[in-house]
């Protein structure tokens, strides 16, 4: 046979490593595995991107204009029951509630206790100072039986000012006694008070020590059955309130497990209520809810707070660092003119007030002084 007729293929330069090819490549034919193209696939991913944050931004959109509008339904009624001598008496704000300082009276009246309803006297007396740049919140209690000049009435309990002036005097005698700037009002008798926490769905209160109170606001309706009843009872701890409960926490005057006690400890209390209800007023299960129930917030109220501006003030409060949060108090020297009970006002006042508003540095009340004036830094509890 001749040479140059091989009926075989001789591979020259031994075996070679690697997978053997099944088959032969054409000329232009690459060994790679081919990829489905991506463009159509990625523009799926990016529209539906676009889609979830539209629906996103309109449910955004949605749930504030509603929020808005609820609120907005009950503070025409808020505002409504505030006097134009109160009015004329508030400072202009400077500037946003978010970040502007403003001062705000708060005021609990016992005129819708019933029994109390000729009473009508300022049971609670709080300034709260917002401060959004320092991200704080600060409280100043003025004590009911604190004695001062009342204008145009004479020198009395601090708490006798609403009933002899109703809330205009009330708040002159407060920016006369603290010499502040007095931004906006808030009023509410105790019986609009429990209303508004039931709304909120209850607050939890830290109780920092076993309480049971004298017999006031018996929860049964037989004289037999109160005469029974030992007095409302609170144990120590974080519990949760109704408004029936926080309102009568808010009020005990005297506890009967703890004698020492005074109307500071219930000046403390009231601050804690204040707190809770706000931390559950600007909590993310009632911001949810604001579009049902921010009506039903708004209205126990009395207020000159537009709704743009209570929506303002929740956001400065929920941005507010309850660790730096502010807690004061005026006070005195216990002592007995005219047969009744005071407090006469102390020096120190002075300085709690600058505390209050920042320009000094925080002392909490000297120990042994009961009724001594100071402020201290965290929270109530």
């Amino acid at each position: 046979m001749a040479t140059d007729g091989k009926p075989y293929r001789v591979y020259k330069g031994g075996r070679v490593k690697g997978r053997v090819p099944l088959q032969r490549e054409l000329p232009g034919e690459s060994s790679s595995t081919p990829e489905a193209p991506a463009g159509p696939r990625r523009r799926n991913v990016r529209r539906w991107v676009l889609v979830s944050l539209a629906v996103l931004a309109t449910l955004v959109v949605a749930w504030g204009v509603t929020s808005y509008l609820s609120v907005s339904s009950g503070v025409g009624e808020a505002n409504a029951r505030v006097p134009a001598g109160v009015r004329t008496q508030l400072a202009e704000q400077d500037g946003l509630l978010v970040s502007a300082p403003s001062t705000i009276l708060v005021l609990g009246t016992d005129g819708g206790v019933e029994g109390r309803e000729s009473a009508n006297r300022s049971d609670s007396i709080m300034l709260v100072r917002t401060d959004p740049g320092k991200r704080r919140i600060a409280y100043l209690s003025i004590p009911r039986d604190l004695q001062v000049d009342i204008p145009d009435y004479g020198v009395a309990k601090i708490n006798a000012a609403f009933q002899a002036g109703g809330p205009a005097l009330a708040l002159r005698t407060v920016k006369d006694l603290t010499g502040l700037d007095v931004n906006h009002v808030v009023f509410v008798d105790f019986a609009r008070f429990e209303q508004l926490i039931d709304a909120l769905g209850g607050i939890d209160v830290n109780v920092a020590k076993p309480i049971r109170s004298s017999k006031f606001d018996c929860p049964y309706k037989t004289r037999d059955e109160c005469d029974a009843w030992p007095g409302w009872r609170f144990e120590k701890g974080v519990q949760h309130m109704d408004g029936q409960r926080a309102l009568v926490y808010s009020r005990i005057r005297k506890n009967e497990l703890d004698p020492s006690e005074t109307d500071f400890d219930r000046a403390r209390r009231q601050q804690q209520v204040v707190e809770a209800t706000l931390d559950e007023a600007t909590g993310l299960g009632t911001a949810l809810r604001l579009p049902f129930v921010g009506s039903d917030l708004v209205r126990p109220l009395s207020t000159d707070l537009g709704a743009w501006q209570l929506l303002q003030l929740g956001w400065a409060y929920f941005r507010a660092d309850t660790a730096k949060a502010l807690h004061c108090r005026l006070g005195g020297d216990p002592a007995t003119v005219g047969g009744e009970s005071v407090i006469l006002g102390s020096e120190d006042n002075v300085a709690t007030v600058s505390m209050f508003t920042g320009k000094s540095a925080p002392l909490a009340p000297p120990k042994g002084l009961p009724y001594a004036p100071g402020c201290r830094v965290g929270r109530t509890g």
